[in-house]
Protein backbone atom coordinates (compact mmCIF):
# COMPACT_ATOMS: atom_id res chain seq x y z
CA UNK A 1 0.00 0.00 0.00
CA UNK A 2 1.23 3.34 -0.73
CA UNK A 3 2.54 5.22 1.81
CA UNK A 4 1.22 8.56 1.02
CA UNK A 5 -2.27 7.13 0.79
CA UNK A 6 -4.97 6.28 3.36
CA UNK A 7 -8.43 5.21 2.46
CA UNK A 8 -9.90 6.63 5.55
CA UNK A 9 -8.55 9.94 5.30
CA UNK A 10 -9.85 12.70 2.85
CA UNK A 11 -7.02 13.32 0.18
CA UNK A 12 -6.97 16.11 -2.23
CA UNK A 13 -4.20 16.06 -5.28
CA UNK A 14 -2.22 19.33 -5.93
CA UNK A 15 -1.02 19.12 -9.40
CA UNK A 16 0.01 21.54 -12.35
CA UNK A 17 3.14 22.20 -14.74
CA UNK A 18 6.28 22.28 -13.27
CA UNK A 19 7.13 25.59 -11.70
CA UNK A 20 3.39 26.52 -11.59
CA UNK A 21 3.88 27.50 -7.80
CA UNK A 22 2.25 23.84 -6.56
CA UNK A 23 4.48 23.37 -3.83
CA UNK A 24 4.60 27.08 -2.34
CA UNK A 25 1.00 26.98 -2.71
CA UNK A 26 0.56 23.98 0.09
CA UNK A 27 3.94 25.56 1.99
CA UNK A 28 1.73 28.72 2.21
CA UNK A 29 -1.97 26.80 2.94
CA UNK A 30 -0.11 24.64 5.23
CA UNK A 31 2.29 26.98 6.86
CA UNK A 32 5.08 24.83 5.93
CA UNK A 33 8.32 27.38 5.39
CA UNK A 34 10.78 24.55 6.11
CA UNK A 35 12.47 22.76 2.99
CA UNK A 36 13.08 19.50 5.16
CA UNK A 37 9.03 19.31 4.97
CA UNK A 38 7.92 20.90 1.98
CA UNK A 39 10.43 22.10 -0.69
CA UNK A 40 9.89 24.96 -2.41
CA UNK A 41 12.21 25.29 -5.39
CA UNK A 42 12.82 27.10 -9.47
CA UNK A 43 14.18 24.23 -10.01
CA UNK A 44 12.28 22.28 -12.76
CA UNK A 45 11.16 19.14 -12.09
CA UNK A 46 12.18 19.60 -7.85
CA UNK A 47 8.98 17.41 -6.84
CA UNK A 48 9.77 13.80 -8.19
CA UNK A 49 7.58 12.10 -6.04
CA UNK A 50 4.07 12.07 -4.39
CA UNK A 51 4.51 13.31 -1.27
CA UNK A 52 1.66 13.57 1.29
CA UNK A 53 1.24 16.19 4.06
CA UNK A 54 -1.26 15.71 6.54
CA UNK A 55 -3.81 18.44 8.34
CA UNK A 56 -4.01 17.75 11.70
CA UNK A 57 -5.74 19.02 14.67
CA UNK A 58 -5.94 17.51 18.40
CA UNK A 59 -3.39 14.54 17.28
CA UNK A 60 -5.87 13.61 14.39
CA UNK A 61 -5.94 13.48 10.90
CA UNK A 62 -8.77 15.74 9.27
CA UNK A 63 -7.31 15.56 5.37
CA UNK A 64 -4.24 15.45 3.17
CA UNK A 65 -2.99 17.03 0.26
CA UNK A 66 -0.79 15.14 -2.05
CA UNK A 67 2.30 17.06 -3.74
CA UNK A 68 3.17 15.80 -7.28
CA UNK A 69 5.70 15.95 -10.09
CA UNK A 70 4.45 18.52 -13.00
CA UNK A 71 3.25 17.54 -15.96
CA UNK A 72 6.28 17.44 -17.98
CA UNK A 73 4.24 15.57 -21.35
CA UNK A 74 1.26 16.73 -21.50
CA UNK A 75 0.29 16.70 -25.35
CA UNK A 76 1.89 13.31 -25.28
CA UNK A 77 -0.19 11.52 -22.64
CA UNK A 78 -3.35 13.32 -24.00
CA UNK A 79 -2.85 11.62 -27.11
CA UNK A 80 -2.06 8.05 -25.89
CA UNK A 81 -5.30 8.20 -23.80
CA UNK A 82 -7.00 9.17 -26.69
CA UNK A 83 -5.95 6.55 -28.28
CA UNK A 84 -6.59 3.77 -25.14
CA UNK A 85 -10.52 5.33 -25.26
CA UNK A 86 -10.43 4.58 -29.27
CA UNK A 87 -14.10 6.33 -30.06
CA UNK A 88 -15.06 6.77 -26.85
CA UNK A 89 -15.00 10.08 -24.80
CA UNK A 90 -11.48 8.93 -22.59
CA UNK A 91 -13.03 8.19 -18.79
CA UNK A 92 -11.77 7.27 -15.47
CA UNK A 93 -10.89 3.94 -16.51
CA UNK A 94 -8.87 5.15 -19.98
CA UNK A 95 -6.65 6.97 -17.13
CA UNK A 96 -6.60 3.75 -14.73
CA UNK A 97 -5.43 1.92 -18.18
CA UNK A 98 -2.54 4.67 -19.07
CA UNK A 99 -1.18 4.51 -15.71
CA UNK A 100 -0.94 0.99 -15.41
CA UNK A 101 0.37 0.53 -18.93
CA UNK A 102 2.66 3.71 -19.57
CA UNK A 103 4.24 4.34 -16.75
CA UNK A 104 8.37 4.20 -18.34
CA UNK A 105 7.24 6.21 -21.31
CA UNK A 106 4.74 8.97 -19.22
CA UNK A 107 6.72 8.73 -15.18
CA UNK A 108 5.49 12.02 -14.06
CA UNK A 109 2.07 11.72 -15.40
CA UNK A 110 1.25 8.60 -14.53
CA UNK A 111 2.68 9.65 -10.67
CA UNK A 112 0.40 12.37 -10.33
CA UNK A 113 -2.84 10.39 -11.55
CA UNK A 114 -2.46 7.79 -9.15
CA UNK A 115 -4.16 9.63 -6.67
CA UNK A 116 -6.65 11.00 -8.61
CA UNK A 117 -7.26 6.97 -9.62
CA UNK A 118 -7.95 5.92 -5.69
CA UNK A 119 -10.44 8.75 -5.49
CA UNK A 120 -8.29 12.08 -4.43
CA UNK A 121 -9.89 15.34 -5.35
CA UNK A 122 -7.51 17.86 -7.82
CA UNK A 123 -6.42 20.99 -6.83
CA UNK A 124 -5.01 22.51 -10.55
CA UNK A 125 -2.63 25.22 -10.04
CA UNK A 126 -1.67 27.34 -12.82
CA UNK A 127 -0.03 30.59 -13.76
CA UNK A 128 -1.75 33.25 -15.52
CA UNK A 129 0.62 35.01 -16.25
CA UNK A 130 1.35 32.53 -18.85
CA UNK A 131 -0.83 32.02 -22.21
CA UNK A 132 -2.86 29.23 -22.34
CA UNK A 133 -1.13 27.22 -25.09
CA UNK A 134 -2.25 23.77 -25.87
CA UNK A 135 -0.14 21.85 -23.76
CA UNK A 136 -2.35 23.52 -20.61
CA UNK A 137 -5.53 22.67 -22.66
CA UNK A 138 -3.82 19.00 -22.88
CA UNK A 139 -3.55 18.88 -19.14
CA UNK A 140 -7.35 20.52 -18.72
CA UNK A 141 -9.12 17.62 -20.86
CA UNK A 142 -7.31 14.99 -18.45
CA UNK A 143 -8.16 16.38 -15.44
CA UNK A 144 -11.44 16.62 -17.02
CA UNK A 145 -11.86 13.21 -18.16
CA UNK A 146 -11.03 12.25 -14.22
CA UNK A 147 -14.38 12.93 -13.01
CA UNK A 148 -13.27 14.25 -9.45
CA UNK A 149 -14.17 16.94 -8.25
CA UNK A 150 -12.09 19.80 -9.36
CA UNK A 151 -10.45 22.94 -7.80
CA UNK A 152 -8.55 25.25 -9.87
CA UNK A 153 -6.19 27.83 -8.47
CA UNK A 154 -4.56 31.00 -10.19
CA UNK A 155 -1.58 31.67 -8.69
CA UNK A 156 -0.31 34.75 -10.20
CA UNK A 157 3.67 34.84 -9.98
CA UNK A 158 4.47 38.36 -10.91
CA UNK A 159 2.61 41.76 -11.06
CA UNK A 160 0.88 41.41 -14.17
CA UNK A 161 -1.13 38.60 -15.40
CA UNK A 162 -2.45 39.29 -19.43
CA UNK A 163 -4.16 35.94 -19.72
CA UNK A 164 -6.47 36.24 -16.80
CA UNK A 165 -9.64 36.34 -17.75
CA UNK A 166 -8.82 33.61 -20.76
CA UNK A 167 -7.84 31.37 -17.87
CA UNK A 168 -10.74 31.74 -15.86
CA UNK A 169 -12.98 31.41 -19.12
CA UNK A 170 -11.48 28.42 -20.07
CA UNK A 171 -11.26 26.59 -16.68
CA UNK A 172 -14.94 27.23 -15.82
CA UNK A 173 -15.99 24.98 -18.06
CA UNK A 174 -13.99 21.91 -16.89
CA UNK A 175 -13.60 22.98 -13.08
CA UNK A 176 -16.39 23.01 -10.29
CA UNK A 177 -14.59 25.94 -9.28
CA UNK A 178 -11.69 28.54 -9.99
CA UNK A 179 -9.84 30.83 -7.39
CA UNK A 180 -7.35 32.79 -7.13
CA UNK A 181 -4.66 32.17 -4.55
CA UNK A 182 -1.37 34.39 -4.23
CA UNK A 183 1.20 31.82 -3.07
CA UNK A 184 3.59 33.91 -1.98
CA UNK A 185 1.01 36.58 -0.34
CA UNK A 186 -2.25 34.67 0.74
CA UNK A 187 -2.66 36.19 4.21
CA UNK A 188 -4.57 33.89 6.80
CA UNK A 189 -8.26 34.91 5.29
CA UNK A 190 -7.27 33.88 1.87
CA UNK A 191 -5.80 30.48 3.39
CA UNK A 192 -9.36 30.18 5.01
CA UNK A 193 -11.01 30.73 1.49
CA UNK A 194 -9.49 27.78 -0.25
CA UNK A 195 -10.08 25.40 2.55
CA UNK A 196 -13.63 26.89 2.14
CA UNK A 197 -13.65 25.82 -1.36
CA UNK A 198 -12.73 22.40 -1.18
CA UNK A 199 -15.86 22.33 1.30
CA UNK A 200 -17.88 23.65 -2.07
CA UNK A 201 -16.30 20.74 -4.40
CA UNK A 202 -16.02 17.52 -2.15
CA UNK A 203 -19.42 17.09 -0.17
CA UNK A 204 -18.54 13.74 0.30
CA UNK A 205 -16.00 14.96 2.94
CA UNK A 206 -18.09 18.37 3.96
CA UNK A 207 -17.82 16.91 8.02
CA UNK A 208 -14.69 16.41 8.09
CA UNK A 209 -13.09 19.96 6.14
CA UNK A 210 -16.17 21.76 8.17
CA UNK A 211 -13.96 20.59 10.91
CA UNK A 212 -10.84 21.72 9.70
CA UNK A 213 -12.27 25.48 9.48
CA UNK A 214 -13.53 25.51 13.05
CA UNK A 215 -9.81 23.94 14.12
CA UNK A 216 -8.45 26.89 11.78
CA UNK A 217 -10.63 29.43 13.20
CA UNK A 218 -10.00 27.91 17.21
CA UNK A 219 -5.80 28.10 16.41
CA UNK A 220 -6.07 31.36 14.65
CA UNK A 221 -7.78 33.00 17.99
CA UNK A 222 -5.63 31.47 20.42
CA UNK A 223 -2.33 32.52 18.48
CA UNK A 224 -3.62 35.96 18.69
CA UNK A 225 -4.41 35.97 22.28
CA UNK A 226 -0.71 33.88 22.76
CA UNK A 227 0.49 37.25 20.92
CA UNK A 228 -1.49 39.75 23.25
CA UNK A 229 -0.21 37.88 25.93
CA UNK A 230 3.60 38.13 24.84
CA UNK A 231 2.66 41.75 24.28
CA UNK A 232 1.53 42.83 27.49
CA UNK A 233 4.72 41.25 29.13
CA UNK A 234 7.11 42.92 26.89
CA UNK A 235 5.32 46.23 27.65
CA UNK A 236 5.58 46.29 31.05
CA UNK A 237 8.92 44.34 31.31
CA UNK A 238 10.12 47.46 28.96
CA UNK A 239 8.35 50.30 30.78
CA UNK A 240 9.66 49.12 33.85
CA UNK A 241 12.97 48.99 33.02
CA UNK A 242 15.95 50.55 34.67
CA UNK A 243 19.70 50.32 34.99
CA UNK A 244 21.76 51.36 38.06
CA UNK A 245 24.98 51.81 39.53
CA UNK A 246 26.68 53.00 42.33
CA UNK A 247 28.31 56.24 42.97
CA UNK A 248 30.87 56.60 45.64
CA UNK A 249 32.93 59.87 46.61
CA UNK A 250 35.70 59.39 43.79
CA UNK A 251 33.07 59.32 40.94
CA UNK A 252 31.50 62.57 43.10
CA UNK A 253 34.29 64.14 42.63
CA UNK A 254 35.63 63.72 39.33
CA UNK A 255 32.79 64.61 36.83
CA UNK A 256 34.19 62.30 33.70
CA UNK A 257 34.10 59.25 35.87
CA UNK A 258 30.23 59.88 36.50
CA UNK A 259 29.59 60.31 33.15
CA UNK A 260 31.25 57.34 32.31
CA UNK A 261 29.10 55.03 34.43
CA UNK A 262 26.16 57.53 33.07
CA UNK A 263 27.00 56.31 29.64
CA UNK A 264 27.57 52.62 30.48
CA UNK A 265 24.30 52.49 31.87
CA UNK A 266 22.73 54.14 28.65
CA UNK A 267 24.48 51.20 26.52
CA UNK A 268 23.04 48.36 29.21
CA UNK A 269 19.32 50.13 29.48
CA UNK A 270 18.94 49.66 25.39
CA UNK A 271 20.77 46.20 25.36
CA UNK A 272 18.34 45.26 27.75
CA UNK A 273 15.59 46.90 26.13
CA UNK A 274 16.73 45.29 23.00
CA UNK A 275 16.75 41.49 24.12
CA UNK A 276 13.61 41.69 25.82
CA UNK A 277 12.08 42.73 22.59
CA UNK A 278 13.52 40.34 21.10
CA UNK A 279 12.39 37.63 23.37
CA UNK A 280 8.66 38.86 22.34
CA UNK A 281 9.15 39.28 18.24
CA UNK A 282 10.89 35.41 19.09
CA UNK A 283 8.21 34.12 20.34
CA UNK A 284 5.42 35.53 17.70
CA UNK A 285 7.76 33.58 14.83
CA UNK A 286 7.13 30.55 16.91
CA UNK A 287 3.34 31.35 17.13
CA UNK A 288 2.82 31.94 13.57
CA UNK A 289 5.66 29.08 12.65
CA UNK A 290 7.85 31.24 10.88
CA UNK A 291 11.70 30.20 10.70
CA UNK A 292 12.81 31.81 7.83
CA UNK A 293 12.48 35.63 9.48
CA UNK A 294 14.74 37.06 12.26
CA UNK A 295 13.92 39.86 14.70
CA UNK A 296 14.89 42.99 13.92
CA UNK A 297 15.98 43.47 17.68
CA UNK A 298 19.13 46.07 17.75
CA UNK A 299 19.85 48.28 21.06
CA UNK A 300 21.77 50.87 17.97
CA UNK A 301 18.30 50.90 16.72
CA UNK A 302 16.71 51.32 20.00
CA UNK A 303 18.64 54.56 20.83
CA UNK A 304 16.61 56.20 18.27
CA UNK A 305 13.98 53.30 17.73
CA UNK A 306 14.93 54.29 14.29
CA UNK A 307 12.64 56.87 15.08
CA UNK A 308 15.47 59.33 15.76
CA UNK A 309 14.45 61.97 13.52
CA UNK A 310 11.98 64.58 13.58
CA UNK A 311 10.01 62.66 10.98
CA UNK A 312 9.31 59.40 12.31
CA UNK A 313 8.31 60.83 15.45
CA UNK A 314 5.81 62.28 13.32
CA UNK A 315 5.09 59.15 11.82
CA UNK A 316 4.90 56.59 14.75
CA UNK A 317 3.31 56.61 17.86
CA UNK A 318 0.72 59.29 18.96
CA UNK A 319 0.28 62.62 17.06
CA UNK A 320 0.15 65.73 20.07
CA UNK A 321 -3.27 66.40 20.33
CA UNK A 322 -3.68 62.51 20.66
CA UNK A 323 -1.47 62.93 23.67
CA UNK A 324 -2.60 65.59 25.24
CA UNK A 325 -6.49 63.89 25.22
CA UNK A 326 -4.62 60.51 26.89
CA UNK A 327 -2.66 62.54 29.04
CA UNK A 328 -5.86 64.80 30.16
CA UNK A 329 -7.22 61.29 31.85
CA UNK A 330 -3.75 60.81 34.09
CA UNK A 331 -3.35 64.47 35.39
CA UNK A 332 -0.08 65.10 37.45
CA UNK A 333 0.55 61.32 37.57
CA UNK A 334 1.97 61.45 34.01
CA UNK A 335 4.03 64.02 35.81
CA UNK A 336 5.21 62.04 38.47
CA UNK A 337 6.13 59.17 36.23
CA UNK A 338 8.19 61.85 34.08
CA UNK A 339 10.21 62.65 37.11
CA UNK A 340 10.75 58.76 37.35
CA UNK A 341 11.80 58.49 33.88
CA UNK A 342 14.21 61.32 33.87
CA UNK A 343 15.84 61.56 37.36
CA UNK A 344 16.74 64.46 39.28
CA UNK A 345 18.37 66.45 35.87
CA UNK A 346 14.45 67.02 34.85
CA UNK A 347 14.77 69.73 38.07
CA UNK A 348 10.97 68.48 39.14
CA UNK A 349 9.71 69.61 35.64
CA UNK A 350 7.01 66.87 35.14
CA UNK A 351 5.52 67.68 38.16
CA UNK A 352 5.56 71.13 37.59
CA UNK A 353 3.91 70.87 34.28
CA UNK A 354 1.29 67.56 36.01
CA UNK A 355 0.16 70.06 38.08
CA UNK A 356 -1.17 71.85 35.02
CA UNK A 357 -3.34 69.01 33.80
CA UNK A 358 -1.52 65.70 32.49
CA UNK A 359 -2.84 66.97 28.86
CA UNK A 360 -1.08 70.27 29.00
CA UNK A 361 2.29 67.94 29.65
CA UNK A 362 1.81 65.17 27.22
CA UNK A 363 1.14 68.26 24.68
CA UNK A 364 4.05 70.15 25.50
CA UNK A 365 6.54 67.30 25.92
CA UNK A 366 5.11 64.69 23.04
CA UNK A 367 7.10 66.27 20.28
CA UNK A 368 10.26 65.75 22.28
CA UNK A 369 12.70 63.96 20.20
CA UNK A 370 14.83 60.44 21.67
CA UNK A 371 18.01 62.09 21.22
CA UNK A 372 17.27 65.42 23.16
CA UNK A 373 16.22 62.51 26.27
CA UNK A 374 19.78 62.56 27.16
CA UNK A 375 19.48 63.00 30.69
CA UNK A 376 16.48 60.15 31.08
CA UNK A 377 19.29 58.97 33.53
CA UNK A 378 20.42 60.47 37.00
CA UNK A 379 21.82 60.63 40.15
CA UNK A 380 19.64 60.50 42.67
CA UNK A 381 19.95 59.30 46.62
CA UNK A 382 18.06 56.63 47.54
CA UNK A 383 16.92 55.38 50.56
CA UNK A 384 19.13 53.21 53.02
CA UNK A 385 21.50 52.95 49.78
CA UNK A 386 23.27 56.21 49.26
CA UNK A 387 23.67 57.46 46.09
CA UNK A 388 23.53 55.64 43.02
CA UNK A 389 23.05 56.63 39.31
CA UNK A 390 19.39 55.20 37.20
CA UNK A 391 18.49 55.50 33.88
CA UNK A 392 14.78 54.65 32.98
CA UNK A 393 12.86 55.34 29.90
CA UNK A 394 13.13 58.11 27.98
CA UNK A 395 11.35 61.10 28.80
CA UNK A 396 8.80 61.82 25.95
CA UNK A 397 5.25 60.64 26.88
CA UNK A 398 5.01 59.00 23.52
CA UNK A 399 7.68 56.81 24.25
CA UNK A 400 5.64 53.69 24.97
CA UNK A 401 3.06 54.44 22.18
CA UNK A 402 5.71 54.85 19.69
CA UNK A 403 7.36 51.19 21.50
CA UNK A 404 3.92 49.61 20.53
CA UNK A 405 3.27 50.88 17.06
CA UNK A 406 6.67 49.40 16.13
CA UNK A 407 5.83 46.05 17.85
CA UNK A 408 2.76 46.30 15.71
CA UNK A 409 4.13 47.33 12.64
CA UNK A 410 6.25 43.87 12.49
CA UNK A 411 3.21 41.90 13.72
CA UNK A 412 1.60 42.67 10.52
CA UNK A 413 4.77 42.49 8.30
CA UNK A 414 5.17 38.78 9.81
CA UNK A 415 1.33 38.08 8.88
CA UNK A 416 2.11 39.38 5.73
CA UNK A 417 5.01 36.89 4.95
CA UNK A 418 3.50 34.04 2.89
CA UNK A 419 5.19 30.55 4.11
CA UNK A 420 5.36 29.84 0.93
CA UNK A 421 8.28 32.09 -0.28
CA UNK A 422 12.25 30.97 0.59
CA UNK A 423 14.19 34.46 1.56
CA UNK A 424 14.96 35.41 4.60
CA UNK A 425 14.09 38.45 6.01
CA UNK A 426 14.38 40.65 9.17
CA UNK A 427 11.34 42.15 10.72
CA UNK A 428 11.41 45.66 10.10
CA UNK A 429 10.10 48.53 12.27
CA UNK A 430 10.36 51.23 9.80
CA UNK A 431 8.09 49.99 6.99
CA UNK A 432 4.23 50.54 7.28
CA UNK A 433 2.47 53.31 9.28
CA UNK A 434 1.11 54.14 12.49
CA UNK A 435 -1.21 51.86 14.12
CA UNK A 436 -2.11 53.45 17.88
CA UNK A 437 -3.77 56.46 15.87
CA UNK A 438 -6.36 54.17 14.68
CA UNK A 439 -7.11 53.73 18.20
CA UNK A 440 -10.18 55.21 19.73
CA UNK A 441 -10.30 57.56 23.32
CA UNK A 442 -11.48 55.25 25.25
CA UNK A 443 -9.33 52.02 24.81
CA UNK A 444 -6.01 54.52 24.19
CA UNK A 445 -7.36 56.09 27.79
CA UNK A 446 -6.81 52.91 29.20
CA UNK A 447 -3.78 51.77 27.76
CA UNK A 448 -2.34 55.30 28.81
CA UNK A 449 -3.41 54.62 32.42
CA UNK A 450 -1.58 51.59 32.64
CA UNK A 451 1.39 52.62 30.56
CA UNK A 452 2.31 55.22 33.64
CA UNK A 453 1.65 52.70 36.01
CA UNK A 454 3.95 50.31 34.77
CA UNK A 455 6.63 54.01 33.82
CA UNK A 456 6.30 54.34 37.70
CA UNK A 457 7.24 50.86 38.41
CA UNK A 458 4.42 49.93 39.74
CA UNK A 459 2.29 47.98 37.01
CA UNK A 460 -1.68 48.44 37.70
CA UNK A 461 -2.54 44.99 37.95
CA UNK A 462 -6.25 45.49 37.82
CA UNK A 463 -6.13 47.10 34.51
CA UNK A 464 -3.99 44.19 32.89
CA UNK A 465 -7.43 42.26 31.66
CA UNK A 466 -8.35 45.45 29.77
CA UNK A 467 -4.84 46.13 28.46
CA UNK A 468 -5.09 42.66 26.62
CA UNK A 469 -8.60 43.32 25.25
CA UNK A 470 -7.45 46.47 23.74
CA UNK A 471 -3.79 45.16 22.40
CA UNK A 472 -6.05 41.57 21.50
CA UNK A 473 -8.31 44.51 19.37
CA UNK A 474 -5.12 46.18 17.83
CA UNK A 475 -3.37 43.00 16.88
CA UNK A 476 -6.49 41.95 15.32
CA UNK A 477 -6.41 45.29 12.92
CA UNK A 478 -2.67 44.16 12.08
CA UNK A 479 -4.09 40.99 10.32
CA UNK A 480 -6.40 42.99 7.99
CA UNK A 481 -3.73 45.71 7.13
CA UNK A 482 -4.97 48.17 10.00
CA UNK A 483 -8.64 48.37 8.19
Amino acid sequence: MSTWWNENVPAFVVVGRVNAGKSATLATLLEVDDDAVLRVSPTPGETTRVQALPVIYDGEEWIRFLDTPGFQQPLEAMREIRRLAGSREPGLEDLRVFVESRSEDFPDETRLLEPVLKGAGVLYVVDPAKPLRDEFLAEIEILRWSGRPRLALLNPQADAAPYLESWREKLGTAFNLTRTFDAHGAKYEERRKLMLALLHIEERHADRIGRVLEAMDAEWAQRREEAAEALVDFLEKALTLRSSDGIDERDEGVPARKERKRQALVEEYFQKLAEMESACLEKWLRIYRHHLIEADADPVRHRGLDLATEETWRKYGLNRWQLALAGAGVGAAAGAAFDLGVGVHSLGAGTVVGALGGGTAAFLKGGKLPELKVDFGGARLKAGEGRALVVGPPASPNFPWVLLDSMLVRYAAMLERAHGRRDRARLDAAAGASRVRELAGGPRAILQKWFTSCLKGKPDRSREPEVFRVLLVLLGGSENGGE
